[in-house]
């Protein structure tokens, strides 16, 4: 395959002490990932200074925190986190929650 063309399914994983994350695309820019989480794990509310954030829900739901608003979101939903805002999710669903991510611009290279 393609290095400019992933599918998200080859990228889906699980970890039974926290989500799963898999890169798909980086540059100084922006960072595309995936991250998988099982039911009732969360990513905790956290916040990336100077970075926005997105979220698509590609696959079951969950509720999102972004700032003071909290919602649920479903397969389609993009949920979109500003620079410096804090957010975070947990799977509220009885299966796996995969979202699409992007961050932008892309944290700095460990």
């Amino acid at each position: 395959m393609s290095d400019m063309k992933k599918k998200i399914a080859d990228h889906v994983g699980s970890r039974p002490e926290k989500g799963f994350k898999a890169t798909l695309f980086e540059s100084s820019r922006i960072l595309l990932g995936v991250n998988c989480l099982d039911a009732g794990q969360a990513q905790s509310v956290h916040s990336h200074s100077g970075q926005d954030k997105f979220y698509l829900v590609h696959e079951g739901s969950g509720r999102f925190t972004v700032g003071e608003e909290s919602f649920v979101g479903t397969p389609g939903d993009v949920v979109f986190a500003p620079a410096d805002v804090p957010h975070g999710v947990v799977n509220t669903g009885g299966a796996r929650l995969v979202l699409l991510i992007g961050i932008a611009p892309a944290p700095p290279a460990k």
